[in-house]
């Protein structure tokens, strides 16, 4: 199979990428980075035919074109996969002055001093730069938890170190430092570039593909497991995680501190009827908010539904719930909510209860929350915390702050 023959392969292979690409991202257009993946493959797709146009383009023509689309494609994909892990992108000034000498010195070693290895040189220590940086920005997050970046980084890592090793097989093929490939080993080798080129572009296309059905898979689990309205989980994410910590627990004899928190002025209801709405999604908006300012990495909130909410402390005791109970009593109360130019004072009440060995995550959270209706019934603002029990015990309730 002759290099020309090859070269149309890899054109086709890009354009199709390209467009599959441009299909998944026209409906997609919230995945970060896709676009620019997209028009990184566009470059590759316009450097490959303007390898075929070679002949019927002038010389330097074809060497701006394929020296500018190549260093573009790659700076294009290092943005993109920088945009995907939420890094911020470098600034253009520095790309458009790197391409710009990449392509300058491609033109004087096709014009003053015409040397074909400079060129080919230059084409890959761009190219294979960014895609090595590319590599190391997508490594990240864990091999277990997201294999598709660490895939994904492996093979733009291979390709990026092939384009600037590149070089070094024209030169163990027994050609001059600006001598063409000629017949022999030369064509096996240009042959071998193009389909490494080939392989690359089919195996980054599905990486891309790959990364973006993880961030759908992610979103759509974003949505299933979290409330909407405060971005804590939600009823069936906190009860599953709470099972998970329960029996985690179990299995070392610890307890697990469950609260239940319920905002009290005048029932909530009045601010939805006095404020409107909006104003009562922004009074739960700003709860959570300090909330998880009392809350440390590990410890898990949830929305139980309108504005009762409950925490679940693992590797804390009843006094460090109580700590963290009554820390949080005190500033909800000191913070008061805002509704425009007016102020809306909140307190809450609060039901704690500890599940123990052989005690089930749903009994511990019943007595919790039945220690948080005795703090309503005592006055409001209160934290209240359900005795030491067994889960077959009555629920005994103690009034720890008033």
């Amino acid at each position: 199979m002759h290099s020309p023959t090859l070269t149309i392969l890899a054109a086709l292979l890009t354009a199709l990428v390209t467009a599959v690409l441009y299909a998944v991202w026209h409906f997609n257009k919230n995945i970060p980075g896709l676009r620019l993946w997209m028009l990184s493959f566009l470059c590759s797709s316009i450097f490959t035919v303007s390898l075929l146009a070679r002949s019927w383009l002038p010389e330097v023509v074809g060497v701006v074109i394929s020296q500018g689309f190549v260093a573009l494609g790659a700076y294009l994909c290092l943005l993109a996969g920088r945009m995907y892990m939420g890094r911020r992108p470098f600034s253009h000034l520095y790309a458009v002055v790197g391409i710009g000498v990449l392509v300058a010195l491609s033109v004087v070693f096709t014009v003053v001093i015409p040397h074909l290895g400079m060129r080919f040189l230059l084409a890959g220590l761009g190219a294979g730069v960014c895609y090595l940086l590319t590599a190391r920005t997508l490594a990240a997050g864990g091999m277990h938890r997201v294999p598709a970046r660490y895939l994904l980084a492996g093979v733009l890592g291979l390709h990026g170190l092939f384009l600037l090793l590149r070089p070094a097989l024209f030169t163990l093929g027994g050609a001059g430092p600006g001598a063409l490939p000629g017949a022999g080993p030369m064509v096996q080798i240009s042959q071998f570039v193009v389909l490494e080129a080939i392989v690359a572009v089919v195996l980054l296309g599905f990486g891309a593909l790959i990364l973006a059905n993880e961030f759908i898979t992610s979103e759509l689990r974003h949505l299933a497991e979290v409330d909407p309205l405060t971005s804590v989980f939600n009823r069936r994410a906190f009860f599953t995680l709470l099972d998970k910590a329960v029996s985690s627990a179990q299995r070392t004899h610890t307890p697990v501190p469950v609260l239940v928190l319920d905002l009290d002025l005048g029932h909530f209801k009045t601010i939805n009827d006095t404020w409107g709405h909006r104003a009562g999604d922004d009074v739960l908006r700003h709860f959570v908010a300090l909330g998880l300012r009392c809350l440390r990495k590990e410890d898990v909130m949830g929305r139980l539904g309108g504005e009762e909410f409950a925490i679940f402390l693992p590797n804390a005791g009843a006094e460090g719930a109580r700590a963290v109970a009554e820390r949080l009593r005190l500033l909800v109360e000191s913070h008061p909510a805002t509704a425009g130019a007016r102020s809306i004072p909140l307190t809450v009440s609060i039901g704690i209860a500890l599940c123990g060995p052989g005690d089930s995550a749903g009994a511990a959270l019943q007595r919790a929350d039945e220690a948080m209706y005795l703090a309503k019934q005592r006055g409001r603002n209160r934290v209240e915390m359900s005795g030491p029990l067994t889960p077959a015990a009555a629920p005994a309730v103690v009034a720890t702050a008033a």
